[in-house]
């Protein structure tokens, strides 16, 4: 399988022990998945940041956010015959499922692109309201004219959705709550208008009938969202047989919107691959590769939090309009990042 990144030297760049926890008693298991933008003429990733109590040995326990946005607690003894705990990111108790870690997403930035530094006076964006118990994940930004759109992954006992916040100068946020229901993740506005529309590629996901595949969807105004259409599904006996699901938004190139994705086949092991979208109806899907242009290779991408993992949800194009430079999070741990050539990865695109 073909592997087209040119992993920064210095990576992981960041680590969870390069950030405070947000609470006194919780420490930080994970730093994954940023999103990207450029703001003040800087580099801004906005993590997400996964935290939970130390751990003892005899009891698993996790934090969960109230309603009213308190942190609560949980403690469950491992030898609890109700308990079921094979996956390190999720748990079963009593029939109901828990995350093991709470998240919320942090801002850093960097004027090397390299080095990054929480900022002053920016405030970390946790779960608000029954929607967001278990914390918000994975946040995508698009830029349309001076506004950035937020879409991230909302987690309760009501399931997964997608909320979405806007905001000019990443202090000041409106929340705009449900953009779409659950089950559904992944969600990437494009960064432009098409036909006077906007734009969005999202995974809704089923377990009995249908998959986990990359889906777009139309609005007027990003808030309300229809004309829903399947565009890309699981391709069985290759590395994205299982999952599929959109990374950042698309890219603009004159053969059409070039979509960086992740794919995972039934190991779990995620990598990443390219579709190129029809410029006027993006919800053709013109080309793909075959094999994924990213695959975990390097030990903090094969070992950590849950290993064999890379994933990204940002990235910025240069001023060349060809270095592609992509963070992603490596092992479900790490922040890393890598550079690629959007003309490499245009020719290795195949015909569907």
């Amino acid at each position: 399988m073909n592997d087209s990144a040119r992993r920064f030297i210095q990576n992981p760049l960041l680590r969870p022990a390069d950030l405070r926890p947000s609470h006194p008693g919780l420490e930080i298991t994970c730093l994954l998945n940023p999103g990207v933008f450029r703001f003040q003429d800087k580099t801004w990733l906005i993590i997400r940041v996964a935290e939970r109590p130390k751990q003892k040995d005899d009891v698993i326990s996790f934090p969960v956010l109230t309603a009213e946005g308190k942190t609560e607690i949980m403690e469950i003894n491992k030898n609890d015959p109700d308990l079921k705990a094979t996956d390190p990111r999720v748990i079963n108790y009593k029939g109901n499922d828990y995350l093991t870690t709470l998240s919320h997403l942090r801002l850093v930035n960097s004027e090397d692109g390299i080095h990054f530094k929480e900022a002053d006076g920016f405030p970390l964006l946790t779960g608000m309201g029954p929607q967001e118990t278990f914390g918000i994940e994975d946040c995508r930004v698009a830029q349309i004219g001076e506004t950035y759109y937020l879409t991230f992954t909302s987690v309760s006992d009501r399931g997964v959705a997608v909320g979405m916040r806007t905001t000019r100068d990443w202090k000041a946020f409106e929340n705009h709550g449900l953009i779409l229901p659950a089950h559904n993740k992944d969600c990437a506005i494009f960064d432009e208008k098409i036909n006077g529309k906007y734009y969005a590629l999202h995974r809704p996901s089923s377990v009995d009938l249908g998959g986990n595949y990359i889906w777009i969807a139309e609005s007027p105004d990003t808030i309300h969202w229809g004309n829903h259409k399947c565009i890309q599904k699981t391709r069985p006996g290759k590395w994205d047989s299982k999952r599929v699901g959109a990374g950042a938004a698309p890219i603009r190139t004159p053969l059409g919107w070039l979509e960086i994705y992740h794919g995972a086949n039934d190991k779990h092991q995620y990598a990443l691959g390219a579709s190129l979208l029809d410029l006027t109806d993006p919800s053709k899907v013109i080309a793909m590769t075959d094999g994924p242009i990213m695959r975990p290779l390097t030990d903090y991408e094969m070992n950590g939090f849950f290993g064999e993992v890379v994933f990204t949800n940002g990235h910025v194009v240069g001023t060349d309009g060809d270095t592609l430079t992509m963070y992603y999070g490596a092992a479900d741990e790490f922040v890393c990042a890598a550079t690629f050539s959007i003309r490499d990865i245009l020719s290795q695109l195949v015909k569907v």
